[in-house]
């Protein structure tokens, strides 16, 4: 077994689709692990993952070593040449560093050759020397949970004791990458973080944190959406000025920073499988495992409807391809007829399937669809431009 370094994934990168194909048996190259559940050390207002508590009232919320050993076997008994794992929360830290190192000891002891990669992803709260270390010295891709600047990072993000988490998020940084280990941010934009896209992105680029993943948050209360959440027009907004001071900083046609939407979004436009879920048009290309072993189609998505089963009752491969993970990804192309008739189908395929179903008032509608309309009205030429400047560069010849 190899650990290899891949920039994406945290959030697995995603192939196209072959679910349709009944004759097809796919293997589970791509997992994300709640090893901790929702637990969590932060009380941040807008955490959707919560609520899962509710799901598992055993106050033990942590994945036994024999779990962690079926999942570890299963998966690297499979005949792929890679394999992808997201340990994320809750919060995974929580585990302690012994249970990755058992991780790692396992995927040595049961691999054959193939590479591992593994993304973290942490609020940074307990990230110290010895982490920092763990993390270098066998290539954990990290995602940090920091959402900007004091204010803004401090504004939901508040420990139980209601305090801010943004010294402990900032420190984490500074000591990962002063190890040398690969960080991508994670900032949630929420109603309060959607004003301030310059104030955001320069100060990313001021930590050395220039690889960055922007979330939109919505989350509903019965049938309205929570307050915390972004309204789309700004949201559209806040996409359209980030693209702007993303192309700002190209140098030579270059880019200087990555943001990972706007990337995916470059393979799509280049005729290549985008590397974000959101913008295929079905979905269920990974697994979620929580720390029971219960398997879920989505880490959006773990509730009773779309649990497939128990990776210590089923394998993971039947389950990866089973009935009820292909019906799951099928909603994702069951498009209500706004999204069918759409000018910008192609580039959207109807956002990401929880802000389509999660709030009935939409009738199917992607909560984010105006800021989609916006950024797209506003990007397109340019995105195709930069797309085929691309594709010019790979097929040149090369000269003598």
């Amino acid at each position: 077994m190899k650990t290899k370094k891949l920039r994406d994934s945290v959030s697995p990168w995603f192939k196209p689709s072959l679910m349709n194909l009944p004759f097809f048996h796919r293997s589970v190259t791509e997992v994300l692990v709640k090893p901790a559940g929702p637990d969590c050390n932060l009380d941040c207002e807008y955490c959707f993952y919560i609520d899962k508590l509710r799901q598992y009232p055993s106050r033990t919320t942590r994945m036994s070593d024999s779990i962690l050993e079926a999942m570890i076997r299963q998966l690297m008994s499979q005949n792929v040449p890679q394999i992808s794992i997201g340990w994320q929360g809750g919060e995974p830290t929580l585990m302690g560093l012994p249970f990755y190192r058992k991780a790692v000891d396992l995927m040595e002891r049961y691999g054959h050759g193939q590479s591992v990669s593994n993304g973290l992803q942490t609020n940074g709260v307990l990230v110290d020397n010895e982490w920092a270390k763990f993390f270098r010295d066998y290539y954990f891709l990290i995602g940090l949970s920091l959402d900007g600047p004091e204010h803004i990072h401090d504004h939901y993000r508040k420990n139980r004791g209601g305090h801010g988490s943004w010294s402990k998020a900032l420190d984490a940084s500074k000591l990962l990458l002063d190890h040398g280990v690969e960080v991508n941010v994670l900032s949630v934009v929420n109603n309060y973080s959607v004003q301030f896209p310059d104030e955001i992105y320069e100060f990313h680029k001021s930590q050395g944190l220039n690889f960055m993943q922007f979330i939109p948050c919505v989350e509903t209360e019965g049938n309205s959406v929570a307050n915390f959440s972004v309204a789309a027009t700004s949201y559209g907004e806040f996409l359209k000025r980030l693209f702007d001071l993303w192309l700002a900083d190209f140098v030579d046609g270059v880019p200087t920073t990555s943001i990972r939407w706007f990337e995916a979004l470059l393979f799509k436009y280049a005729g290549f499988s985008p590397t974000e879920c959101t913008l295929l048009e079905t979905c269920g290309e990974y697994l979620l495992i929580e720390h029971t072993g219960d398997v879920f189609a989505c880490d959006f998505f773990v509730e009773l409807e779309w649990k497939l089963g128990n990776l210590l009752e089923t394998p993971l491969p039947t389950l990866f391809n089973s009935r009820k993970q292909t019906n799951f990804g099928q909603l994702k192309s069951n498009l209500p007829t706004d999204c069918r008739t759409c000018e910008w189908k192609t580039q959207c395929r109807g956002g990401c399937t929880k802000d389509r179903l999660r709030n009935p008032a939409l009738d199917g509608r992607n909560h984010f669809c105006e800021a989609y309309k916006l950024f797209f009205a506003h990007a397109d030429s340019k995105l195709r431009t930069l797309a085929d400047e691309w594709k010019n560069k790979t097929t040149e010849a090369p000269r003598h």
